[in-house]
C-alpha cells in the first residue's frame, strides 16, 4: 500500500447538541453577494413615505416597521412564496426572511392586513421611486418601451359568471311582465300615473325600461290604498284588498329584488360583457394555461408589463381581455406617473390598430408595431390568392378596382364607423355590377348582391409607413430584441415563480400583487447586473 493511502473509512463529527462558544448573527451566515442583500440596501434607498402616511392612528402595542415588512414581502414573492400563512411561516424558518425580519416573527394576520391595507395604495409610488433608482444608476434611459400583455386567472371561481348578454335578456322579459303588472295595479286602485300623463305604461312601447325607483313608488300607492280601505268591510273593498296585497308580495318577493339585482349588475358591467360575483373587477376570458384544452372561459385579468434593459419599468392591470384597447390607457399611465416620454415603442401585432398607430403619431412617439395581418402580407402565398382585393388593380384617379374577370368594381359610397373607445374609421365601398353570369362567382362572393369590397385609405398609409420603419436594420433589430424583454418577464414569473393565479381579490389588491411580483424581479436583475 501506497503511502497516505489508507482503508479505513471515516466519518466528520456530528453531534446536534454541540454548543457554540460565541452564537454567530444571522448576517455572518448569509453570503456577501446573495441577493437577499439587494433587496435589503434597494429597499433602504427607495422613498417609502406613503406607507408610513398609512399609519394614523397612535396608541396600543407598538407596529412592526413597514420598512421590514415590505422587505420580507418582495423577497418572499421573488422566491415564490405568495400565501400569507407560508410568509409568516418563512419569518420563522427561512434564514434570508429571518436576516430580513431582524429575527421578528409578525403572524399571517399581520402580513396579510399590511398587503391588503397598507400597500396596496403605495404599492404604485415604491415601483415608482424603483424605476427612478434605476434611471438614476443608469440601468435605464426611459426612451425605448417593450410592452406585452398577458393574462392572469383571478382569485374567483371559474363558475361565478354574470354575462351582460343573459342579464339584458331577463330584464327585458321582467319590464314585459312589469308593464302589464304595473297597468294592472293602476285599474285596481284607478290612480292615473302623473309622469306618463294621459298615456299609460303599455302605450309607451315595448321597449321602454321600468326602473326599480318606479316599482317602489307603485308599492308606496298600494300601501296607501290599502290603508285607505283598511276599515271598508264590503264585498267589493275586500276583492280590491286581496288583489293588491297579492300584488304587493309580488313586488317585494320577485319583482323589486330582480329589478335591482339587474340594475347592479349592469352598473357593475362598466362596458364589459362579463363579471365574475366573488370578484366584480375581474372579466371572464381565455388562458393559454387550457388544462382542459376545452377553450373555457375563467375570470381573469389582463396585466400590461413594459420592460427596458430586461427591467420592468411599467405595468397595469386591466379588465378587458384584448391588448388592443390598453395600449392608450396604460402609455398615458406610465409616462405620468415617471413624468417622461418615450421616443419609441415596440410590441407585437395584438397592439396594431389604426387608433393606436394615430394615438402615437399624435404624440409623435416612434411605434415599432407590426399589425395583424404583417406576416402575412410578407408571404408569396398572400400575393397569389387572385381573390383578395387587395390584390388587385386599383385606380385612384378613377376610384375603381378590376376584379379578376375584368370587371370594373367602382366607387359607390363612403361610411364611418365608432369602435368601443369612440374612435372613427372612415370607409370607400366599392361594389360590382357585372358579378351576374361571372364564372369566377362562386370563388369570389357569396353575396346575392355582388362584390363589395371596402378601402380604408388611412389605414392603408398606415401600414405602408410600418413596413418602411419595419424594413429597416435598426427596428428588425429592435423587434427580434422584443421576444427577450417582456416574454422573460412572464416566463419567469408564471413558469419559474409558479405564479398563475393571483390570490386577492379586486383590481387594487391584484395590482398590489403584480408590483410585488414586479419589484421582486427588477431586484433580481439588479443583483445580477451588480
Amino acid at each position: 500500500m501506497s503511502r497516505g493511502v489508507s482503508d479505513k473509512i471515516t466519518f466528520k463529527p456530528y453531534s446536534q447538541e454541540e454548543r457554540w462558544l460565541l452564537p454567530p448573527s444571522l448576517d455572518e451566515l448569509i453570503p456577501q453577494n446573495h441577493f437577499v442583500r439587494t433587496v435589503s440596501k434597494t429597499v433602504d434607498e427607495l422613498n417609502i413615505e406613503k406607507i408610513f402616511a398609512k399609519y394614523t392612528k397612535g396608541g396600543g402595542a407598538s407596529r412592526y416597521n413597514p420598512v421590514m415588512l415590505l422587505k420580507v414581502m418582495i423577497y418572499c414573492y421573488m422566491t415564490g412564496v405568495y400565501s400569507s400563512r407560508q410568509i409568516a411561516k418563512q419569518c420563522r424558518e427561512n434564514i434570508n426572511v429571518m436576516w430580513l425580519a431582524g429575527n421578528q416573527t409578525p403572524d399571517f394576520r399581520t402580513i396579510n392586513k399590511f398587503r391588503g391595507e397598507k400597500l396596496k395604495d403605495a404599492i404604485e409610488e415604491i415601483f415608482i421611486s424603483t424605476v427612478k433608482l434605476l434611471n438614476i444608476k443608469g440601468f435605464v434611459s426611459l426612451e425605448k418601451y417593450f410592452v406585452d400583455g398577458t393574462k392572469v386567472e383571478s382569485a374567483s371561481n371559474k363558475y361565478t359568471f354574470v354575462w351582460k348578454k343573459a342579464v339584458e335578456k331577463n330584464e327585458k322579459k321582467l319590464d314585459e311582465k312589469l308593464r302589464v303588472f304595473l297597468k294592472e295595479v293602476e285599474e285596481i286602485t284607478d290612480v292615473e300615473n302623473r309622469e306618463y300623463g294621459n298615456k299609460d305604461l303599455a302605450e309607451l312601447g315595448e321597449d321602454i325600461t321600468v326602473t326599480s325607483e318606479e316599482i317602489k313608488a307603485v308599492a308606496d300607492k298600494i300601501n296607501k290604498k290599502l290603508d285607505e280601505i283598511a276599515d271598508s268591510i264590503n264585498e267589493e273593498s275586500k276583492d280590491v284588498k286581496k288583489k293588491l296585497k297579492k300584488a304587493k308580495r309580488l313586488i317585494e318577493k320577485d319583482y323589486l329584488p330582480r329589478k335591482e339585482k339587474y340594475e347592479k349588475a349592469n352598473a357593475t358591467f362598466k362596458g364589459r360583457n362579463s363579471y365574475s360575483k366573488t370578484d366584480e373587477d375581474a372579466t371572464f376570458m381565455r388562458m393559454k394555461e387550457d388544462a382542459m384544452l376545452n377553450g373555457q372561459l375563467k375570470p381573469g385579468y389582463n396585466i400590461q408589463v413594459g420592460t427596458e434593459n430586461n427591467f420592468v419599468i411599467g405595468y397595469d392591470v386591466f379588465p378587458n381581455p384584448t391588448d388592443t384597447r390598453t395600449l392608450k390607457p396604460h402609455l398615458e399611465n406610465v409616462m405620468n406617473r415617471l413624468d417622461c416620454k418615450f421616443e419609441t415603442i415596440i410590441a407585437d401585432a395584438g397592439y396594431g390598430s389604426e387608433e393606436n398607430y394615430d394615438y402615437l403619431e399624435e404624440k409623435e412617439i416612434t411605434g415599432a408595431i407590426k399589425y395583424s395581418t404583417y406576416e402575412k402580407e410578407t408571404k408569396r402565398s398572400f400575393k397569389k390568392k387572385t381573390f383578395n382585393f387587395e390584390n388587385w388593380n386599383y385606380d385612384s384617379n378613377q376610384k375603381l378596382y378590376t376584379c379578376p374577370a375584368g370587371n370594373p368594381v367602382p366607387y359607390k359610397k363612403t361610411v364611418t364607423k365608432k369602435n368601443h373607445s369612440g374612435y372613427l374609421q372612415t370607409y370607400d365601398v366599392y361594389q360590382c355590377d357585372n358579378c351576374e353570369g361571372c364564372p369566377y362567382r362562386e370563388l369570389c362572393t357569396k353575396s346575392e348582391y355582388g362584390r363589395m369590397v371596402q378601402r380604408n385609405e388611412h389605414w392603408l398609409e398606415q401600414k405602408s409607413k410600418v413596413k418602411n420603419l419595419l424594413a429597416t436594420d435598426e427596428y428588425k433589430k429592435l423587434m427580434k430584441k422584443r421576444s427577450t424583454e417582456c416574454e422573460t418577464v412572464f416566463g419567469q414569473i408564471k413558469a419559474n415563480q409558479k405564479f398563475r393565479r393571483f390570490h386577492l381579490r379586486g383590481s387594487k389588491k391584484v395590482g398590489t400583487e403584480w408590483g410585488l411580483l414586479m419589484l421582486g424581479y427588477d431586484f433580481k436583475q439588479l443583483a445580477r447586473l451588480s
